[in-house]
């Protein structure tokens, strides 16, 4: 049986945020070749309205909240009437999921919601910079951070706004299958899988380009050289382009620049080897472009919040190479269980 992933959606749901589980849980199936994921899509009476300046259409949905009943993952979207107290029984249910152990992970401003079932009291939370203030001020108990991407406290997860979706559910990919999924599934949806810096709508992205593919075989050619120095005059006579058009290319089909790529396609790849091989850290650190474990320990923690010594230890044990594995529950890590081994990203972090 594959792992049960519930969306709820509320009315004034963003369509964008509902069907990004979808996407990259949907794609990982796909890049894995296996169901390893099951969808569905909950509501309240099996009906909810989109936000009204997303379209204000009407969905129907396959499940009620008795949808949240078995899942082992439930994905809670932004909602346009988030400033409002939740219904009981969503309150109701989304508690009811957390002490069978399921995993609650809320987008954007879906912290508002599950912050409401007070399951979030005490811990460190997310959600999109334009609303921190207010959910700080709505509950004094939740350490608020508005840097960051996403925070991971192992039963409990929020993200920062819109895009930063995306980074929250491939990073339960990762948790779920492992590296080489994960990063396959990034692949396939054009996007990185450790994005750097912190909540990425300060920044205006220019639109994408019509063709999704255009880059994908430089891409490609750029991962199969991570273990050597790449420069942009290299990487732009390789595409047979300027440099002024690839570095414009990059930034409108990733949102970084071709050598803000190209470092996290290193950090990821140190991560895969991380998780994946015993290699000591001075050889990984020629595998993966660096050049010596100082460099790579800088690049690597600043990307990640750990060291890479802390990341092997942590992930390390749980991944089966490259072959997936089940949904830990929390029998299997009463520190996981509790949440004593948060996770953020895109803010900074000490060696360890």
């Amino acid at each position: 049986m594959g792992i049960r992933v519930a969306v709820l959606a509320l009315d004034g749901v963003v369509p964008f945020e509902l069907s990004t589980p979808g996407q990259v849980f949907g794609t990982a199936n796909q890049a894995a070749g296996a169901p390893h994921y099951e969808l569905r899509v909950c509501a309240p009476g099996r009906s909810a309205a989109t936000s009204p300046e997303h379209g204000a259409f009407r969905i129907t949905t396959p499940y009620g909240l008795e949808g949240l009943a078995e899942a082992d993952t439930v994905v809670i979207p932004a909602h346009a009437g988030f400033l409002a107290p939740p219904p009981p029984a969503v309150i109701e249910a989304l508690r009811q999921a957390a002490a069978r152990g399921a995993r609650l992970a809320a987008v954007c401003v879906g912290a508002f919601t599950l912050a409401a079932t007070g399951l979030l009291d005490g811990y460190r939370a997310t959600t999109h910079w334009q609303y921190a203030d207010e959910l700080a001020r709505r509950h004094p108990r939740i350490s608020v951070d508005p840097a960051v991407l996403f925070v991971d406290h192992g039963r409990l997860l929020t993200s920062a706004g819109v895009a930063a979706g995306l980074d929250l559910c491939l990073h339960l990919v990762r948790h779920d299958l492992g590296a080489a999924p994960a990063a396959a599934t990034a692949r396939r949806i054009v996007m990185p899988l450790q994005r750097d810096g912190g909540q990425a709508q300060y920044i205006e992205r220019p639109a994408a380009p019509t063709d999704p593919g255009a880059l994908q075989p430089v891409m490609q050619w750029m991962e199969g050289r991570l273990d050597r120095p790449l420069t942009l005059a290299e990487i732009a006579d390789h595409a047979k382009i300027s440099v002024r058009t690839l570095n414009r290319r990059f930034r409108a089909q990733t949102g970084a620049t071709p050598l803000q790529w190209l470092l996290s396609a290193r950090v990821d790849r140190a991560r895969l080897l991380l998780e994946t091989t015993d290699l000591p850290i001075t050889l990984l650190a020629d595998r993966t472009g660096f050049g010596s474990p100082a460099t790579l320990r800088h690049h690597f923690t600043r990307h990640t919040g750990t060291s890479p010594h802390a990341y092997r230890a942590a992930f390390r044990q749980r991944t089966p190479g490259e072959t997936g594995q089940r949904l830990r529950t929390p029998s299997d890590s009463a520190a996981d269980h509790v949440g004593l081994h948060p996770v953020a990203t895109g803010g900074t972090g000490t060696e360890g």
